[in-house]
């Protein structure tokens, strides 16, 4: 158990106190030092304090130029909303777009440009439609526009990285101006989850180039890899959610640059905080942190496709070699919380807890290891330093596997284009997946055959056609034991590592406010373009 989940709660008496602080204008600062002082670690009391401060932000102001940096930057980044697959891709989708529905902090779909929906079967479908708004080419918004966005996901030559979700969709059509159906290959109770995804912005229909859309800023310039521009839509339909004039986003990997940016001003918002920077963070003046608590994790692939890797002894060596207590206190700082190899996290609907913790074992890890035939051998392992802390990770591996007579050669890799050069692409590396909203579609994007995820090639029949049952499945506690079913399935099977589940922390500007905790990933889910403002 992790600081996180062992820190004593505040009692009513303390969490009023610190409320009223927050409301007197104590800063965010003044509410974590009480909190470390009444006897929280600085992880759990950041996280507190979050929310408590953010609680208490003022009235939004209009005006500036919001300068934010993210942790990674590409030419494969794009502006075509099927093909996003990354956090810099998120970040964009919400200032140029809008989905069908919006997740809020508990992952629940709200109304978006869809106002209302309703199924008696969860295979037939219908959603109205917003009126009255348009695209920034000043187009109205109708249901034609959605049937195009949903539907070309199926499409082969889209490439869409949503097509793991989209491929239940028999049929979508417009029933009127405002109104859509959407027809399923089976019951599947998530669909407004699902159309509130990352892959699922809406976009004008017949669209070949992409960057208009409904959101709240317009593309003023995008180069891939450097920066793009938004400015304010002031037609936006929900009107006083710019706040800001214009948005300024850019990519910095390397995470010095990016807290030296922030220090001396020159950018309000910057996100991939490793853990060990927070205390320096928290002594600095004028810049604040910001943690949400998620089912985010890194893990360690091994694809069943080598004849290495793919051993299922060879990923039970591993699986047994991972030293969980020493990532989540050493590399996370307490900021994570320990994992089992399964990757619904304890915060989310449906998490297993039932399973055996699986503990760093070396007899048990030599064991297997000698079956697959490794011990004396040179096996590479990439990371790169710029993927969450995945290069931690992997030294503390090759130490431990050291330690039982294998050798894993760390093959550093730069940030740079690994998510399209080297992720998925070689046999033992690391992988970073956000959180998703709900188990199926973190099981259908990562595990099932086929998913646009599946960093580690694996496929089980038996899985698949469990994970369609339980999609369908109506008894609750039906669901829940396939759903456990599902992840011991992943634990033992897959070619995957989970050590652990981090924190997503982000540092910005005093000066911004707005900021609240969205587990689907940092900067609020990356949707904070229509949510913050600059203090004057």
């Amino acid at each position: 158990m992790s600081d996180l989940e062992m820190a004593p709660p505040l009692s009513p008496r303390d969490l009023a106190r610190m409320q009223g602080m927050a409301a007197r204008g104590a800063t965010r600062r003044d509410i974590l030092r009480g909190l470390v002082a009444g006897g929280m670690t600085i992880a759990a009391a950041s996280m507190m304090s979050t929310r408590i401060a953010h609680a208490q932000d003022a009235v939004p102001v209009r005006g500036g130029t919001l300068k934010v940096a993210g942790s990674s930057s590409s030419t494969a980044e794009t502006l075509d909303p099927a093909r996003f697959g990354n956090g810099t891709d998120y970040a964009r989708g919400f200032m140029f777009y809008n989905t069908l529905t919006a997740l809020d902090g508990d992952l629940a779909a709200q109304p978006e440009l869809a106002t209302e929906w309703s199924t008696a079967d969860g295979i037939a479908w219908v959603f109205r439609l917003r009126e009255g708004v348009r695209f920034h080419d000043g187009r109205p918004f109708t249901s034609a526009d959605a049937v195009f966005s949903i539907a070309r996901h199926n499409v082969a030559e889209t490439a869409s990285r949503g097509k793991t979700y989209t491929a239940m969709i028999s049929e979508v059509r417009a029933t009127g101006p405002h109104e859509l159906a959407i027809t399923l290959t089976g019951p599947n109770y998530d669909l407004p989850v699902i159309l509130g995804t990352f892959n699922m912005f809406i976009v004008p229909d017949g669209s070949t180039e992409f960057g208009i859309g409904t959101g709240p800023y317009k593309l003023e310039m995008f180069e891939a890899g450097v920066r793009s521009v938004a400015v304010r839509n002031d037609d936006y339909w929900k009107d006083g959610k710019q706040h800001v004039d214009s948005i300024e986003y850019f990519g910095l990997p390397d995470e010095s640059s990016r807290l030296n940016a922030l220090r001396a001003g020159e950018v309000h918002l910057t996100t991939g905080i490793n853990p060990r920077s927070t205390r320096l963070i928290e002594r600095e003046e004028g810049v604040d942190l910001f943690v949400t608590k998620s089912g985010t994790y890194s893990d360690l692939i091994m694809q069943r496709t080598d004849s290495t890797t793919g051993n299922p002894d060879f990923i039970l060596g591993m699986k047994h070699l991972l030293q969980r207590e020493v990532m989540v206190s050493s590399i996370y700082r307490d900021f994570a919380e320990m994992a089992n190899d399964q990757p619904i996290a304890s915060t989310m609907k449906y998490h297993d807890a039932s399973a055996p913790q699986r503990e760093h074992d070396p007899e048990k890890a030599k064991f297997h290891l000698e079956k697959a035939g490794v011990i004396g051998a040179d096996i590479p392992l990439v990371a790169s330093a710029g993927v969450a802390n995945t290069l931690d990770m992997a030294l503390i591996i090759q130490q431990a596997a050291a330690g039982i007579g294998v050798n894993i050669n760390v093959q550093r890799v730069p940030v740079d284009g690994y998510w399209s050069n080297v992720w998925m692409k070689v046999p033992f590396g690391f992988g970073t997946i956000t959180q998703r909203p709900t188990a199926d579609m973190i099981l259908s994007l990562c595990y099932k055959s086929g998913g646009a995820f599946n960093s580690s090639r694996w496929q089980s029949e038996a899985f698949d056609k469990l994970l369609d049952t339980t999609r369908a499945e109506t008894n609750e506690a039906t669901r829940a034991q396939n759903y456990a079913d599902l992840q011991q399935m992943v634990r033992d099977e897959a070619g995957t590592g989970i050590p652990l589940f981090f924190a997503n922390i982000d540092a910005h500007s005093s000066k911004l406010k707005g900021l609240k905790p969205i587990p689907t990933g940092n900067m609020m889910g990356y949707s904070f373009a229509e949510h913050v403002w600059l203090e004057a």
